[in-house]
């Protein structure tokens, strides 16, 4: 017969067990050193991550590379090592509301998390950038262009969200109807949404959906999906589509051609997400408003490409930037 003494240091060894796995699983590594910059936004002081990865034998120049919604850093590993060995100098945010860095309860807009990065490479002491901005890292990625045009030397946009407004055919639904939804999220919620990012579904993928649940074992996880619900708004009341025309900087589109995103899919009917989300058609649209643009169509490829198709992003990327 086993003792009560027994039992419960049984139980409270399986409590730490349990325990230490959440914070292991919460706790995935970085593929580099985080860093962070201070800043005062709205009255607070908020901490932003970032990763520095420096080349063995810099070309100098300097690639900055903006995530999306759904991710946060640690998805741009590859790229990144990638770029480190062709010689450039690579600048990994994590945007403020995202990741590693603090989610803050403050208004947020494309212009502020633009001039976060702004100080960041001031504080880096960086004076001219190469901008990589992939899903919703490219409506960013456009507003900081435009804000910094001479900030920009180049400018790469991969499956960027907003190439379509999409007030115009989203139904409006409140922040605190979209914050009960992010409090609702689970690991198999987050997979399923992933999985619509890519044509067909592969184990290594299962990754991402690793990086975006951490946050579900985090004691602050309210604060994350507050930042998630109030995002959306971001998106929605924000759009960039306007103001492609006014890119003056050499542009590149990488565009997925199996790409069917659309921000707020779940509150159309399926004739309606039949009308929307077509990247190819977007892509084309887009390429004739960014006068000094290329487009590079990928067949049979979804929403993130370099994690899809690895070489192939590399490529279109490496042919762009070596050209003046």
């Amino acid at each position: 017969m086993v003792s009560m003494k027994s039992t419960y240091k049984l139980i409270r060894l399986m409590l730490v067990l349990q325990c230490l796995s959440c914070k292991l699983f919460a706790q995935q590594d970085y593929p580099f050193p985080v860093r962070y910059i201070s800043f005062v936004t709205e009255n607070q002081s908020i901490r932003m991550a970032y990763m520095s990865v420096v080349p063995d034998h810099p070309n100098g120049e300097t690639v900055i590379l903006f995530h999306g919604k759904n991710f946060n850093g640690y998805y741009w590993k590859d790229v990144a090592y990638f770029l480190k060995d062709k010689g450039y100098n690579v600048v990994i945010p994590d945007q403020v509301g995202w990741g590693k860095s603090d989610k803050p309860n403050i208004h947020y807009s494309f212009s502020l998390l633009a001039e976060n990065n702004k100080k960041l490479l001031d504080t880096l002491g960086i004076k001219s950038v190469i901008v990589i901005g992939h899903s919703m890292g490219g409506m960013l990625a456009t507003r900081f262009t435009l804000m910094y045009p001479n900030l920009v030397t180049k400018l790469i946009l991969e499956d960027p969200i907003g190439l379509e407004d999409y007030k115009t055919f989203i139904p409006y639904s409140s922040i605190d109807k979209e914050y009960q939804s992010e409090l609702s999220a689970s690991y198999d919620s987050y997979k399923k949404y992933m999985q619509s990012y890519f044509p067909v579904w592969k184990p290594e993928y299962e990754e991402l959906v690793k990086q975006q649940a951490a946050a579900l074992n985090d004691p602050n996880f309210k604060m994350t999906a507050w930042a998630n619900a109030v995002t959306y708004d971001m998106i929605y009341e924000q759009p960039v589509c306007y103001e492609f025309e006014n890119i003056r900087v050499k542009t590149l589109l990488i565009i997925g051609k199996a790409d069917r995103t659309i921000v707020g899919k779940n509150k159309l009917s399926k004739a309606e997400q039949a009308m929307h989300g077509l990247y190819p058609q977007l892509g084309e649209k887009t390429h004739k408003l960014i006068r000094n643009s290329e487009l590079k169509m990928l067949e049979g490829v979804g929403h993130i490409p370099h994690i899809q198709e690895p070489s192939l992003f590399e490529d279109c990327v490496n042919t762009f930037l070596i050209h003046p």
